[in-house]
């Protein structure tokens, strides 16, 4: 056996695992959230910093909260979808999670694009977006109203994924309770 084959056959092993993660869609990580309850807040509200949003905000409807920021140029893409559900499902809380972003680039974003959110939550120091299990912006999770995160979204959030996959979700939850 040659010198060359024991490192030949290592080379191929890594290309081979190379190109299968390659054809993996990176937004299809799983999230160790799922089915657990979703983790504390416990942080200044954007437009009333005096006062707190907390996990219990979320509990008695399901709810959505979007991690965003103004710095985000995807986010930008999907905060047309947002208002947009925002419009055609007002029953539907949208909690944004204001990610390691200045208040008043929030504000200003919020104010020259609209602004989608029931409640907004501003997340300084990324902390509470590290309990989240957050890798960047956007990401959104949908949760039950027991307060149990069903739904990680990582990237901006489409029409598509709103219909196929929010939308019976939370079709699920009302059907369970009744």
């Amino acid at each position: 056996m040659s010198r060359y084959t024991t490192p030949l056959i290592i080379f191929i092993v890594l290309v081979l695992f190379f190109a299968i993660g390659l054809h993996k869609d990176p937004r299809q990580i799983p999230s160790p959230l799922i089915g657990k309850a979703a983790p504390e807040l416990g942080i200044p509200r954007l437009n009333t910093p005096e006062k707190k949003i907390y996990r219990s905000d979320l509990l008695g409807k399901a709810a959505l909260v979007n991690v965003w920021a103004s710095w985000c140029v995807a986010c930008r893409a999907e905060h047309e979808i947002l208002l947009r559900l925002a419009r055609e499902k007002p029953q539907l809380p949208i909690i944004g999670l204001n990610y390691k972003d200045k208040r008043e680039a929030a504000l200003g974003w919020l104010g020259d694009l609209g602004n989608p959110y029931t409640e907004i939550a501003v997340d300084m120091d990324g902390r509470v977006g590290m309990d989240w299990g957050v890798y960047g912006v956007p990401e959104s999770f949908l949760v039950d109203p027991q307060g149990i995160i069903r739904y990680k979204q990582i990237g901006p959030l489409t029409w598509e994924v709103i219909e196929k996959e929010l939308l019976p979700l939370i079709q699920s939850f009302e059907t369970h309770r009744g």
